[in-house]
């Protein structure tokens, strides 16, 4: 069982950076895909960014292009999103998820096998 956790949630001001990690102690990520997800009070659950462990790629979902931005270090087997010029409506939970990079799979599904139990982030003044 491969146990995930999140962490570099906090409050920020509008405008500000945070940086979400994600690792798995004692657990290596490198041939993994790897998404995050937030889910904000009231809301659906929605997929941001993820990463291919096949290739590296990222994708991001277009409310946050250009403002995040998601990397890996495999040899601190750790991956991280970076987010910039938060707004209110980014306000919300954010999870790290991992899904094995098998032949032929993509990192864009929330079809995932790990999940971790989240870092709240909260943009306000």
């Amino acid at each position: 069982q491969v146990q995930l956790v999140e962490s570099g949630g906090g409050l920020v001001q509008p405008g500000g950076s945070l940086r979400l990690s994600c690792a798995a102690p004692g657990f290596t990520l490198e041939h993994y895909h790897i998404g995050w997800f937030r889910q904000a009070p009231g809301e659906e659950r929605e997929g941001l960014s993820c990463i291919s462990g096949s290739d590296g790629r990222g994708y991001y979902k277009d409310s946050v292009l250009g403002r995040f931005t998601i990397s890996r270090d495999n040899a601190k087997d750790t991956v991280y999103l970076q987010m910039n010029n938060l707004k209110a409506e980014d306000t919300a939970v954010y999870f790290c998820a991992a899904l094995l990079a098998t032949p032929g799979s993509t990192c864009r599904t929330d079809d995932m096998d790990y999940w971790g139990k989240g870092t709240l982030v909260t943009v306000s003044p």
